[in-house]
């Protein structure tokens, strides 16, 4: 078994999967079939660098609260770490740490020249004022501007963070140093830098790859039935994009729970309906109301999780009908649940490459920052999209000449292509 000895030891209920152990069982997986030295495995198992910070930060009633701040750097063999910032309660240091592994796995995938990271505050953003969040974001970000930088560490938008966030860390980090500086994070608006094509970008990634997963399977997006678990940045972006491809998507959710239709959901309305609703899509009148575990059990083509990790169990994946599933989320599927799908024979497209859309991006736009060069939203979704149907097609390439399911394909991929590279590069001193 890998040792993670740079992170603390967390007991999990029995209802919980802990994120990093599944990361790590995948990584194991990987490191068995490409028969990696253990010394190299010992390295790619550790995160690089593991920061903690304090965030005081005084609320509008006039208290003083401290919350802590979370930036894992994972590897940065094949370029500078890269990864999101997410606001949510249940943020902890071993769930920040599995989704910068996942990012390095997922950059490497796509040929981009990044490693993985990703940060995290344990807060509900629902529950603070614009003008604390603001604060938060700015003293979090000020706490870590030694250990980020266009060339060293990008952060980007996750759950709970959007190009607003972003907006405040641009500034707060070029305040600090001096300068403006905006390849130092990316999803940010368009008048600061940000790149056109972001917003729709990792959902416009899940469509691509279940476009050519039917394809493989001599099907076609119009007319497959499509139910989407999420209907928010990722969810709602795949839902439209499908919509208007000619698939019929069935059904969508939110926290609060979704809605089913046999038929097909209008996806325009239903995205109307969810603006004037406050997000909810409880009460759409065109549709039957489903719990978001009944929405993975529903009779379709294609299954999206695209909202929190741990969704498909061994619980429930004999339940699960669908024959193509598309982790727009990190970590849906479970350990367990992923093995039982594979022996039925479901095509499982795995996170790191299904929901690569958005890094891909991200790299577009950075790359658009350093140069101060910028392209219209018709090269960025096509650049985007080359790299994209480039990875499917080497993801399946490679589970043929291995003999072996899609996930364990990409890992091998991405893992391989960082473990060359730490061999290539050698270890200092």
């Amino acid at each position: 078994m890998i040792s993670t000895s740079l992170l603390p030891v967390e007991t999990p209920t029995p209802a919980h999967i802990c994120p990093f152990d599944q990361a790590c069982s995948y990584l194991d997986a990987a490191a068995k079939e490409l028969k990696l030295d253990q010394g190299i495995l010992e390295i790619l198992s550790n995160p690089r660098k593991v920061i903690t910070v304090s965030i005081p930060v005084k609320l509008d009633n006039g208290d003083i609260r401290v919350f802590a701040g979370h930036r894992v750097q994972h590897s940065d063999i094949l370029g500078p770490y890269k990864g999101g910032i997410r606001y949510h309660p249940a943020v902890t240091l071993r769930e920040v740490s599995a989704l910068a592994m996942l990012m390095t796995w997922k950059c490497a995938l796509l040929g981009i020249p990044y490693g993985g990271a990703k940060g995290g505050i344990a807060i509900d953003p629902k529950k603070f004022s614009v003008n604390e969040l603001e604060r938060i974001s700015r003293r979090f970000i000020s706490e870590l501007v030694k250990d980020i930088g266009p060339s060293v560490d990008i952060p980007a938008p996750d759950m709970g963070t959007s190009a607003r966030e972003m907006a405040w860390m641009m500034d707060t980090y070029s305040v600090n140093v001096g300068h403006s500086v905006p390849g130092i994070v990316t999803g940010k608006p368009l008048s600061i830098g940000g790149s056109l094509g972001r917003e729709m970008a990792t959902g416009r990634g899940v469509m691509i790859v279940v476009r050519e997963a039917l394809k493989d399977l001599g099907k076609s997006l119009a007319g497959a039935k499509v139910a989407i678990q999420g209907f928010g940045n990722v969810g709602g972006a795949a839902a439209e994009l499908l919509y208007l491809e000619g698939a019929k998507v069935v059904a969508v959710s939110t926290g609060a729970g979704g809605i089913y239709s046999e038929i097909g959901l209008d996806i325009p309305a239903v995205k109307a309906y969810a603006k004037e609703n406050k997000k909810s899509l409880v009460g759409y009148p065109q549709a039957v109301s489903v719990s978001n575990a009944e929405l993975l059990t529903l009779p379709c083509d294609v299954l999206i999780p695209a909202a929190l990790e741990n969704q498909i169990t061994e619980d429930n994946v004999n339940q699960v009908q669908a024959y193509i599933i598309a982790e727009a989320a990190n970590g849906p599927v479970t350990l367990g649940a992923n093995k039982s799908l594979e022996a039925r024979g479901v095509t499982v497209l795995p996170d790191i490459l299904a929901n690569a859309g958005g890094v891909v991006v991200s790299y577009l736009e950075w790359v658009q920052g350093l140069s101060y060069l910028f392209w219209d939203e018709e090269r960025v979704n096509r650049e985007m999209e080359d790299l994209m149907v480039q990875a499917y097609e080497q993801v399946t390439q490679q589970a043929k000449r291995r003999s072996c399911p899609l996930r364990l394909a990409a890992y091998t991929l991405g893992v391989g292509r960082v473990a060359r590279a730490l061999s290539d590069r050698g270890l200092y001193p």
